[in-house]
């Protein structure tokens, strides 16, 4: 069956539209949450609404208790791979880089390690000291840097390839915890056992 010109145009937009977007999906439930609901979620951990970021990458799981606010108005949150056993997190800021002052600014964790930088094929910023790995991605006038601990090179290019400004459904995941704590509800912590008290137990010694 042969498709009438029209229609074949129609379909190549259509595909080609779904391969332009970066941020979000074609599907509409992928779609950035509503500015005002960032806001509001964004103002219970004094974060600006516009540093509101988050990421996705296959085998990691955000912690939720991690989100929080960083430097004067940012925000941290990061994800843990129980299979692989490494942590990345992302920290976002207002700000630039350049092939100049990439090198200049300081790396988590590098120790007094030399740092190179050089910008790759799709825009991020690839920064090594020893044997740390770290990523910068550009959003705008928004910096997110992208660091961690036992997570691969490749992991933390993943996860700032896909950095993003959160769904509606991401938000509230990212937000969760904060939500929890705002309210006074308890908040589930995953190093405490599941029975007991979680208070630690310290044997008796001879004398009692």
């Amino acid at each position: 069956m042969r498709l009438h010109a029209s229609l074949r145009s129609s379909i190549a937009i259509a595909i080609a539209a779904c391969v332009a977007v970066t941020v979000t999906a074609c599907a509409g439930g992928d779609a950035p949450a509503d500015a005002e609901q960032i806001a509001e979620s964004a103002r219970s951990l004094d974060i600006v609404p516009e540093l509101v970021y988050t990421t996705d990458v296959d085998g990691y799981d955000l912690a939720v208790q991690s989100v929080g606010s960083t430097g004067s108005s940012g925000m941290s949150a990061s994800w843990f791979s129980e299979a692989r056993g490494g942590i990345l997190t992302i920290r976002t800021d207002f700000g630039e880089v350049t092939a100049e002052t990439c090198a200049e600014m300081p790396m988590f964790e590098s120790g007094e390690a030399a740092v190179t930088c050089d910008e790759d094929d799709d825009g991020l910023w690839h920064r090594t000291a020893g044997d740390v790995h770290e990523y910068f991605a550009v959003r705008g006038d928004v910096l997110i840097r992208v660091s961690g601990r036992g997570a691969s090179a490749e992991d933390l290019r993943a996860a700032a390839q896909a950095v993003h400004v959160p769904s509606a459904a991401e938000l509230e995941l990212l937000f969760s915890d904060a939500l929890k704590r705002l309210q006074g509800q308890p908040v589930e912590r995953g190093d405490l056992p599941e029975h007991g008290d979680g208070a630690p137990i310290d044997p008796s010694g001879p004398g009692g």
